[in-house]
């Protein structure tokens, strides 16, 4: 029997990379996926086609996560579809690396603005939903947080917020059966890397010599674990921050 069979999960900044990943797999686990995107319809399209043409179910959403308005849009369009939510995917994030001379209010802002205030929202919405038998959030944190490189202030602190938020959120959702666990990856090859020149040179050889495994992560290392605490596998797994880095 498929683990998510009946369940639905919002999972946000599905469009491509770790969100599409964990979308496709949550899905092939039986769960009706709604595939948020901010900007990317036509990626959140492809990963909605990916998940029906395999028998699955799913829906795509547009919505800024940072924007109250937009997510209340987004769940309502999740209730109009599905009825209710059973599990959260805070995956939307956003980086931009730079020394402390490159700091500026609109950076600090834009960041986070989405890794930290959006995930609070989408949260806050969230739960809203979620009905008495309880549910999952999982957050996407940075094994980045460990590791503090230079050049990488902003990014660092949001994703250490993300997992100060994880542990509160724990204990105070608790009561209502809601889990709060992070996954925090190490180097992923995604689009995102890919463009932003992590992935190809020299910050991937050193991501490389750094993770006992060897090798880059790819997508589907997280979205398998995401499926884990999405399931009734991880019942008494709350408030930890765990790490899919490949002992990184």
């Amino acid at each position: 029997m498929s683990k998510l069979a009946g369940k639905v999960a919002v999972v946000t900044g599905a469009s491509k990379g770790i969100g599409a990943a964990i979308s496709k797999a949550l899905a092939a686990e039986g769960a009706s996926v709604v595939v948020n995107y901010s900007s990317s319809k036509e990626g959140a399209d492809k990963v909605v086609a990916a998940i029906t043409g395999a028998g699955g179910k799913a829906i795509a959403v547009q919505g800024n996560v940072s924007k109250a308005a937009d997510i209340l849009r987004l769940f309502a369009e999740t209730k109009k579809a599905y009825g209710s939510v059973d599990v959260l995917v805070n995956n939307a994030g956003i980086y931009q690396f730079g020394g402390i001379g490159d700091v500026t209010e609109e950076e600090f802002h834009r960041q986070f603005n989405t890794n930290v205030l959006g995930l609070l929202l989408t949260t806050q919405e969230a739960v809203k939903h979620f009905g008495e038998q309880g549910g999952s959030v999982i957050n996407i944190s940075s094994a980045i947080v460990k590791l503090t490189p230079p050049g990488t202030a902003i990014y660092t602190a949001t994703k250490g917020a993300v997992d100060a938020i994880t542990r509160v959120l724990s204990k105070e959702l608790g009561p209502r059966k809601i889990r709060v666990n992070s996954l925090s990856p190490g180097g992923v090859e995604t689009e995102g890397t890919i463009t932003a020149g992590v992935i190809g040179g020299d910050f991937e050889k050193q991501m490389v010599a750094q993770t006992p495994l060897g090798r880059i992560g790819q997508p589907n290392d997280i979205a398998t674990v995401a499926v884990f605490l999405a399931s009734s596998d991880s019942g008494w797994v709350s408030g930890e921050v765990l790490n899919v880095a490949g002992g990184m």
